[in-house]
Order: C-alpha cells, then sequence, then structure tokens
C-alpha cells in the first residue's frame, strides 16, 4: 500500500486574509479548543514586543470602554443642555400664556431671549397693512421683497444670511456684527411675522440644531398675538 505523499508547507496553497478572518470570527471559540497554537501567535506590540491574544483583546476592549465614556459624557452634557433649555422656554411660554397686552409679550420676548438665552442679537417683526402702534410692523409686501426667500418653506431657516436679509431683520447698524442668524415664522390665523435671533460667531446657527426651542416659541406667539392685537388701533 503506497503511503499518501506529504504536502509541504511551501505546497500548500495560500490562503486569503479576509477568508482567515471571516472563519474566526465565524469560530470565536478557534484558540481556546487549539490553545498550542497561541504559543506560535506574534502580535506586535506598541514597545515592538510580543503579546498574547488575551492582553491584545483585554487592551481593545480598554480603548473601547474609553470611547464609550467619552461618548456617554457628551450626551450628558447635550442632556444637561437640553434641559437648562426645556426650562428657559417653558418659562418665557408662560409668560407669553399670561401676558394681558401686546406690549408685554414683545416685552417678554426680547427681555427672556436677551437675559435668559444669551442671545445678542434679537428682532420681533409683524406683516400687516394695518399696523399697531405697539411693535415693528412692515406691510406684507415689504416682507416679501426683503426675506421672501426666507418665508417660503415656513419653517425655522438658520445659518449665514445674506446683507439685505440681516439688514431687514436688525437693522442696518446691527447687521455688520451678525455672524449667523436663524429665522421662524409665525403664521396662524391671519398672522404673519417673523421672530429672528442672531450671533455675532458665524457657524453658532449653521444648522437647525439646536433652533427647536425657537420654532415653539413661534408658534406660541402665533396663538397669543392675535387675540391681543383685536382690541389695539391701527396707525393711520
Amino acid at each position: 500500500m503506497t503511503d499518501k505523499p506529504q504536502v509541504l508547507p511551501e505546497q500548500a496553497t495560500d490562503l486569503d486574509a479576509e477568508a482567515v478572518v471571516a472563519y474566526l470570527r465565524a469560530h470565536p471559540a478557534f484558540f481556546a479548543e487549539h490553545d498550542e497554537l497561541l504559543l506560535e501567535q506574534q502580535i506586535p506590540h506598541q514597545r515592538g514586543d510580543s503579546v498574547s491574544l488575551v492582553e491584545r483583546q483585554l487592551k481593545l476592549l480598554r480603548d473601547r470602554n474609553i470611547e464609550m465614556r467619552h461618548r456617554l459624557s457628551q450626551l450628558m452634557d447635550v442632556a444637561r443642555d437640553n434641559d437648562r433649555l426645556f426650562d428657559k422656554t417653558r418659562r418665557l411660554i408662560l409668560d407669553l400664556l399670561d401676558a394681558s397686552s401686546l406690549e408685554e409679550v414683545v416685552m417678554a420676548v426680547e427681555d427672556s431671549l436677551r437675559q435668559e438665552f444669551k442671545v445678542p442679537f434679537v428682532s420681533l417683526i409683524l406683516f400687516g397693512e394695518n399696523a399697531t402702534p405697539v411693535g415693528r410692523w412692515v406691510s406684507n409686501a415689504e416682507a416679501q421683497q426683503a426675506i421672501g426667500a426666507l418665508l417660503g418653506s415656513g419653517k425655522t431657516v438658520s445659518g449665514n444670511l445674506r446683507e439685505h436679509e440681516l439688514a431687514f431683520l436688525f437693522g442696518e447698524e446691527q447687521r455688520k456684527d451678525v455672524g449667523s442668524s436663524a429665522v421662524a415664522t409665525l403664521e396662524y390665523q391671519g398672522l404673519h411675522g417673523v421672530l429672528a435671533i442672531g450671533s455675532h460667531d458665524p457657524q453658532h446657527y449653521k444648522s437647525s440644531v439646536g433652533t427647536l426651542f425657537l420654532s415653539y416659541i413661534a408658534e406660541v406667539l402665533g396663538r397669543v398675538v392675535p387675540r391681543l392685537t383685536q382690541t389695539l388701533r391701527p396707525v393711520r
């Protein structure tokens, strides 16, 4: 009987590295069942030495644990910021609901955004052909001409606005100091207007993230302002 020829290592077919990795992933207990192979394995270490797979695994787990702690810390910071933001928004909304005049509404919005939210640039503009003596009013035509592009979507718009838009919202003098802005539209039962806030930082309002509270305030204003303007006489 003829013995089967022995296959030498150099004659063996080379395995693709990805196939080896896939096999080991599918058989995580491979080295536990063939622990004698661990003596032959060498894994590079930062010091250039060889370490066992267990040590390497522990290092990977420690690194992953540190990364997860950093992510958790960031999430906790965001949660705390959202809690503070929610509390400030709640207090402002209660003040708006308690307001008995349009003047009190305007004061509540400006005082809260400037003092509580620390927003340096605040602008509340109402649109209408019959302006009242309280607040800033402009005609619908003037608003469309100046910021019509911001009003089309009906949603809060944020980012870096154009010069004429900044001038309309915050005034010619202040527009030069506004780096980024967020603009929420007021639209409810015939009321139209905008609530705009601005920051010195060009990156502060670079996206819609963080401006959700502004939309909430604008929605409340849309419901509070109409009942308070009905008793005011238009400016002729």
